[in-house]
């Protein structure tokens, strides 16, 4: 029996996953904006899960939270913070506030969850943390470049964090979804006012949209799979979801080497030193 910490779990895959693991006989404090969109789950699975209402970017309100759960739980073993949204917009368009807004939840909402469990895990000698970035996290789009700001920047945290808590017995693992048949890209999403200039690279982008290969993936069928991540003695660093994002990652890390092999003479006489 593991006690999960899950943020965003009103709906998409947060809401999967809290099931997931209650169906099992799991423990699960579920973080939510709004606690009467947890009350099926409530019915459904009495003590077991413990509902919080959230404001994931009130720093202070996520130490209250990380610390009731331990408390009410008597401990946490994965940690999951996938409370997030996009926000779309080209980047001339985008307005500070809207920018501001994107970062604060995508990025220090996790930072700000992050360390407040791991003084919970570090005294435990375990626990799992689970950051939910994307395949936006490692490759880029026109018309959501703040997104992949900030889950960029949650790949880089992440990474770090990896190495520096190792040797407590805290593992950390950033999934990585493709598109699924949730409303990220719908009601959820934000869109930045637009400019008339880009229209046509929103044309661009919408063509690009439509000509993936894949339809968005079943949001219940990541289930499985995190569950067997979670389960695993030696969860990897990442993970995709979904049969998209390994083509996508491939061709543009590709692409990558074949220009810093194609600048490495350059690269090598800025160095200066020999």
């Amino acid at each position: 029996m593991k006690v999960w910490f899950i943020t965003g779990a009103s709906k998409g895959l947060g809401r999967e996953w809290a099931t997931a693991a209650l169906d099992r006989g799991d423990r699960v404090a579920a973080t939510v904006r709004d606690l009467a969109t947890l009350d099926e789950l409530v019915g459904r699975f009495g003590e077991s899960l413990l509902p919080l209402e959230l404001d994931v970017t009130d720093r202070a309100a996520d130490f209250a939270a990380v610390e009731h759960a331990a408390a009410h739980f008597g401990r946490l073993d994965v940690v999951v913070n996938n409370a997030g949204y996009g926000q779309f917009g080209m980047i001339e368009e985008l307005s500070e506030a809207e920018a501001r807004a994107q970062l604060e939840t995508n990025l220090l909402a996790p930072l700000w969850i992050t360390q407040a469990a791991l003084p919970i895990l570090r005294a435990q000698g375990s626990g799992h943390i689970l950051q939910v970035s994307s395949i936006g996290g490692i490759t880029a789009f026109r018309n959501v470049g703040i997104y992949h700001a900030s889950k960029w920047a949650l790949e880089g945290m992440s990474q770090s964090l990896a190495q520096e808590v190792s040797r407590f017995g805290v593992r950390v693992t950033l999934l990585e979804p493709g598109p699924y048949s949730t409303d990220w890209a719908g009601p959820s999403a934000r869109h930045a006012t637009a400019l008339p200039a880009y229209e046509p690279v929103r044309e661009l982008a919408a063509a690009a949209i439509a000509a993936r290969p894949t339809r968005p993936g079943d949001p219940a069928a990541t289930s499985g799979p995190v569950l067997e991540i979670v389960d695993a003695a030696d969860p990897p660093l990442r993970a995709f979801l979904g049969s998209l994002p390994l083509s996508l990652a491939r061709a543009d890390y590709e692409g990558r080497l074949t220009e810093w092999d194609a600048g490495q003479q350059l690269a090598v006489r800025a160095h200066g030193v020999t």
